[in-house]
């Protein structure tokens, strides 16, 4: 895992990959590379910052060069040794054991047809001294950042936007539409950036610059596709073995020279996989969080770390257990830096706080169980909008009832939250929309009038393009399985979009790096032949994967309720963030610019403090925006101009 940056044919390149190199320094501690050279009438160069987890030794150092290949690469390619074999049967000769000499002898052989070869996380540059050409690629799944920016002939690359960010000059604007989605999801999807010019490198895409100034993209695998052949293979009858799969893509995962820990929040998904890998890895380590008494017992939070310590103990697992007890508010200008765009998931700083504790024991690889409830249906909104479809079917006074009872019900009093009334208010307020809008509804933060209300009126046409935007993604598909639309259009927007895009930015903050063995191709193909009702029984979410577990973990673990990676923002926001919440609402960036509304943020505050309605997550989001836009739009850092 490491840190990427480079330019082609950019005036100044030279110092500007420097400082897009520079900045990604956390990325990459142990080590520094940078490479350059004539192309054309221009220059191409190349950075990299090095975090060492295979082949330690200089061998493994980059950005890498080899008769005319040059590869800067961020990443880990799970099958390198069968690759390897394959390569040095063919006459290859290696001089080291890294993963990165054998991603640039791969493409030397086979060029972009290596691509749909590779299993693992990665994003790279490469660059042929022959041809003068640079091609950029990232991963089938997005689990790797690759943002870039493209002006006349030339581009400059690196593997977070703050990099472009602080070599700009002030030259780079912030996209509304990227701030009206951000609200909508509390994250910018991947198919939005939040700088105009700048872009991310779609999942499974490759772009190819050449030295002419044209410029080429490519697509090497299509979840779609994936889904489809899925679908197929379940009609067919042809269901995979799902435990020796996601036990061989965790055995894959612990490939280190360095030791390898687990995340262990005590639910389902991290037990899994700490549990499998401790059968390979005997003593190996676990972190888990814990909250402060007084915010649990206020958010009404279950208690993982019992569990936690239950499969610890079973398996012969080393538990660090951290109490996130942060000083919120200094964490969160830092996060909001770190996460490079306005993400309002406060498990960012859960991810930040346990790689930090694990970095300084001198672990620099850890695995998680992210991608288990996106890609085997176990989030609450997957269940609630199949139990919407059972609901919509009962009589419309006797629905009008429920919900007028609901609605009179307070989320929280003085002293503690009810969990179960917040959830109720949250399944009413989609329970008889239609499915797209629905699915869309049960994780947002608003509906279209909410939004609209929220936002200056001028943008009322970029809320209608990102609700669109949304409703096309869904519905891009013909599959004809409820459970695994929703799965599908989680895999495409939520899991790239949030859940790996705070993993990767606030692990690497920490200089360590996060594996998901459940975001894997072969897991992901897996999942997809597994039809939804499979995935859901009765009320039971990742059912199926529970059944896989079944066999390794007890039965109180497999079948306990869901448990949360999350922080008490109630609690938050009621004591700690009190003040700052009534100083953004009053008198902040945002509000004065005109990008939100004060009349509509206060009223989200009245309600939230009366107890009438849950919206510590809304405004928690608001605090993260205000940060961002206040870092985004404030004089720009020194440095190279970004301007061509």
């Amino acid at each position: 895992m490491c840190g990427i940056a480079g330019t082609y044919r950019w005036p100044d390149g030279k110092a500007v990959a420097d400082r897009l190199t520079e900045t990604l320094a956390h990325r990459g501690p142990d080590g520094a590379g940078r490479y350059g050279r004539r192309v054309g009438d221009g220059e191409v160069h190349l950075g990299h910052r090095r975090l060492a987890v295979v082949d330690l030794s200089e061998t493994g150092a980059q950005p890498m060069e080899s008769d005319g290949l040059v590869l800067t690469y961020n990443g880990e390619l799970y099958n390198a040794p069968e690759l390897r074999a394959e390569l040095a049967s063919a006459g290859v000769r290696f001089r080291g054991t890294s993963d990165t000499e054998v991603l640039l002898e791969a493409w030397r052989r086979w060029g972009t047809d290596c691509l749909p070869r590779l299993r693992g996380m990665f994003a790279f540059g490469i660059f042929d001294e022959r041809t003068g050409e640079l091609v950029l690629v990232r991963d089938q799944l997005g689990i790797k950042p690759l943002f870039l920016l493209r002006r006349g002939g030339g581009l400059v690359f690196a593997s977070e936007l703050k990099a472009l960010a602080a070599v700009s000059g002030g030259s780079l604007e912030v996209d509304h539409g990227a701030l009206v989605a951000s609200l909508l999801y509390y994250w910018v999807p991947d198919s939005r950036c939040a700088f105009r010019e700048a872009e991310k490198l779609p999942p499974g895409t490759w772009l190819r610059c050449r030295p002419d100034g044209r410029v080429e993209r490519g697509r090497f695998w299509d979840l779609r596709e994936v889904a489809a052949e899925g679908r197929d293979r379940a009609r067919a009858g042809e269901l995979p073995d799902l435990a020796a799969v996601v036990e061989e893509s965790t055995r894959r995962h612990l490939l280190s020279d360095v030791p390898v820990a687990t995340f262990l929040s005590g639910g389902l998904d991290s037990s899994y996989l700490t549990a499998l890998a401790a059968r390979e890895r005997p003593g190996i380590s676990a972190y888990t969080i814990g909250f402060r008494a007084e915010d649990a017992r206020f958010e009404a939070m279950p208690d993982d770390l019992r569990y936690a310590r239950q499969v610890a103990g079973r398996f012969g697992v080393e538990l660090h257990e951290i109490e996130i007890a942060p000083d919120v508010l200094e964490l969160l200008p830092r996060m909001t830096y770190h996460l490079d765009e306005p993400i309002g998931d406060p498990a960012a700083i859960n991810t930040f706080l346990i790689c930090s504790a694990a970095r300084e024991a001198g672990v620099k690889v850890m695995l998680s169980g992210m991608g288990a409830d996106e890609l085997f249906a176990g989030y609450r909104k997957h269940l609630a909008n199949l139990v919407a479809l059972r609901y919509q079917r009962v009589p419309r006074p006797l629905r009008r009832a429920v919900s007028g009872v609901v609605d009179r019900l307070p989320v929280a009093t003085a002293r503690r939250g009810y969990r179960s009334v917040r959830f109720a208010k949250r399944f009413l307020s989609f329970a008889e929309l239609p499915e797209e809008t629905a699915f869309r509804r049960s994780y947002t933060l608003y509906d279209r009038a909410e939004l609209l209300d929220l936002v200056d009126p001028d943008l009322a046409g970029t809320v209608d393009d990102v609700l669109a935007e949304h409703a096309d993604v869904y519905r891009d598909n013909d599959l004809d399985d409820f459970v695994n639309r929703m799965c599908l259009g989680d895999a495409r927007m939520f899991l790239p979009g949030l859940n790996l895009a705070y993993t990767d930015r606030s692990s690497m903050a920490a200089s360590t790096e996060v594996r998901v063995p459940f975001v894997d191709v072969e897991v992901v193909r897996a999942a997809f032949a597994v039809p939804g009702s499979r995935k859901i029984v009765g009320r039971r979410g990742k059912a199926v994967l529970k059944e896989a577990a079944s066999s390794v973990l007890p039965r109180e673990v497999v079948h306990r309720p869901k448990g949360l990676f999350s922080a008490p923002l109630r609690a938050w926001m009621s004591r700690d963030l009190a003040p700052l919440v009534r100083e953004v609402v009053h008198d902040g960036e945002l509000v004065r610019s005109g990008l939100l509304r004060r009349d509509a943020l206060r009223r989200l505050v009245a309600e939230d403090a009366a107890g009438h309605h849950d919206y510590s997550k809304h405004l928690w989001h608001v605090l993260t925006l205000e940060y961002w836009y206040r870092g985004a739009t404030s004089a720009a850092g020194q440095g190279p101009s970004l301007t061509a």
